[in-house]
């Protein structure tokens, strides 16, 4: 199977392509930011939005489409649920790791472990700072012991190619470089789609003859498409099966058209961030940020157990603390009766009023047709079933604790 670097441009086979796939057919809170829109980027799919009649705001210094034309965020939403939907999230860093030291250079990175996972495979992780608060969630497919594909969040992009940039130089001088040295290359103005939901796997096995049915959720390979050649990771984040497709600059647009046949919806960030939310998945900025470790935010699992006790990486003394301690808080998710709990609402003692926390991400739920929110409390506040208070509009509303995800996830894990 083709690595990245035997294959770094990821070159069009140059198949002709049929004529009638060729033709696409035709505020939320963090969503807009302050920023004056000729300052903000622009993705490769920017006048492909602006086409379809996409409502265009601030996101991570990017212009990025919230809906399209009349399809509301509520109708998109559903349509993922029960159709496919396709997002452009070109606004992601996506780079490159290549040296004979990068599978120890990224686990000291992160607190996965990355030396055990085979070929193609993926896995959520986070960057670490030096106490162990997390820098930016990230997702690493590795492709071989010293070939990694990594994306991470646009809003960090500064935060992030900084920190990489001063840890490689760390990391090369010292005497682990003496192994071998790491590079890391960015994959700039490359496309990223997105395309997720229940029937995305038919609709994107009608364009290839790669037998999708053995990618299974967190595996990737290069996939033919219609005379491209892409990297197609199974997974997403919106809690449905779906696949997440690199696609060169000079290509995107053209593979976007391709995407967008049949039942295909374009789906913009409102219905992204209902999504996510309903599958109890962080938003960076929102629900995670440097002064919140992995344990207190539930993520302890991308810590590998073989990592725990004795694994070398950047901020593990503040992670172990937490694992043998316990956090001081804990991340939650909670229905709320009668009002939407946005960011920021107070989490309190519906005996007392006294402060225990608070809400992070809070939506109405189209789903479930009720508020769902998720936020952070005191430890021993976390269990199921918890009754707790959210103060909204100077009203304190009733809240229950519950498991995430509010619904349930369908990502493809095979027959």
């Amino acid at each position: 199977m083709a690595t990245w670097r035997s294959s770094s441009s990821l070159l069009r086979l140059r198949a002709p392509l049929a004529p009638a796939l060729r033709r696409a057919r035709v505020p939320i809170r963090g969503f807009a930011t302050p920023t004056p829109s000729a300052e903000l980027k622009k993705t490769g799919l920017y006048d492909f939005h602006v086409a379809h009649g996409a409502k265009m705001v601030p996101f991570a210094g990017y212009s990025m489409p919230l809906v399209y034309g009349d399809v509301g965020q509520v109708a998109s939403h559903k349509h993922v649920r029960t159709e496919a939907g396709l997002f452009d999230v070109g606004h992601m860093v996506q780079s490159l790791f290549h040296g004979p030291t990068t599978t120890p250079f990224l686990e000291w990175l992160t607190p996965s472990s990355l030396a055990p996972l085979a070929p193609y495979s993926s896995t959520l992780s986070v960057l670490l700072n030096e106490k162990g608060g997390i820098i930016d969630d990230l997702m690493i497919t590795k492709h071989a012991e010293d070939a990694y594909y990594v994306v991470t969040n646009a809003g960090r992009r500064e935060r992030d190619l900084a920190w990489f940039a001063a840890r490689l130089d760390e990391w090369n001088a010292g005497e682990q470089g003496k192994a071998g040295k790491v590079e890391m290359t960015v994959l700039k103005k490359w496309g990223l789609l997105a395309l997720q939901g229940p029937t995305a796997a038919a609709h994107l096995q009608l364009l290839t003859s790669f037998d999708l049915s053995q990618l299974t959720f967190g595996k990737s390979a290069f996939v033919p498409v219609e005379g491209f050649n892409l990297h197609v990771a199974r997974g997403g984040y919106t809690g449905e099966d779906g696949f997440e497709i690199s696609i060169p600059p000079s290509q995107t647009a053209e593979v976007a058209a391709l995407l967008l046949d049949g039942e295909v919806q374009l789906t913009g960030l409102g219905a992204r961030d209902s999504l996510r939310l309903e599958a109890g998945l962080c938003l960076y900025g929102t629900d995670l940020d440097e002064e919140t470790g992995p344990v207190e935010a539930g993520l302890a699992w991308v810590v590998g157990k073989d990592r725990r006790e004795t694994g070398t990486f950047i901020g593990a003394d503040g992670v172990r603390q937490q694992l043998k301690e316990g956090p001081p808080r804990r991340r939650v998710g909670l229905v709320v009766e009668g009002a939407v709990a946005r960011e920021g609402a107070k989490i309190v003692d519906p005996a007392t009023n006294d402060v225990l926390g608070a809400v992070t991400s809070g939506i109405p739920s189209p789903t479930l047709g009720t508020n769902i929110a998720m936020g952070y409390v005191r430890n021993g506040l976390h269990k199921k079933g918890t009754q707790l208070g959210v103060e909204v509009r100077g009203k304190v509303r009733g809240a229950k604790v519950v498991g995430m995800p509010f619904v349930q996830t369908r990502y493809w894990r095979g027959v």
